[in-house]
């Protein structure tokens, strides 16, 4: 009785255990994407690194939170953590999605809010019109 708890508790944890983008920060990636600019160029978290830490429960959704504003890694890491040995499961695949996630939000926000981004994207779309 305890094993099917155990493993609808898990299967709930992978289905809110995902960071999202807004449907705006979606639209202004795919703008950022057409001038040739990626998540990848910001990289602020390692997929391989978030995925790796989570080998040991929950550790790879502390490393997502740690220094981001994605707080709610931190419910996740103790998730994880709680469901060990079998976290693991989702926790790596979840880990890694979340990283490439927080640099797409990461690369929005920088041409979005920051003045060296704002310069930087105006160049880019200047040198697009020639």
């Amino acid at each position: 009785m305890k094993l099917p708890r155990l493993f609808a508790f898990g299967f709930l944890a992978l289905l809110t255990g995902c960071t999202t983008m807004s449907r705006s920060d979606k639209e202004r990636y795919q703008e950022l994407k057409q001038l040739g600019i990626r998540g990848n160029d910001m990289e602020t978290k390692s997929p391989a690194a978030a995925g790796a830490l989570n080998l040991l429960p929950g550790f790879g959704n502390f490393y997502l939170a740690a220094g981001t504003e994605e707080s709610e890694q931190w419910l996740y890491g103790f998730l994880n953590l709680l469901t060990w040995p079998i976290s693991p499961i989702w926790g790596i695949p979840e880990a890694v999605i979340d990283a490439g996630t927080i640099n797409k939000k990461e690369t929005v926000y920088y041409y979005t809010f920051s003045r060296s981004g704002q310069k930087e994207l105006e160049r880019l779309k200047a040198g697009q019109k020639f």
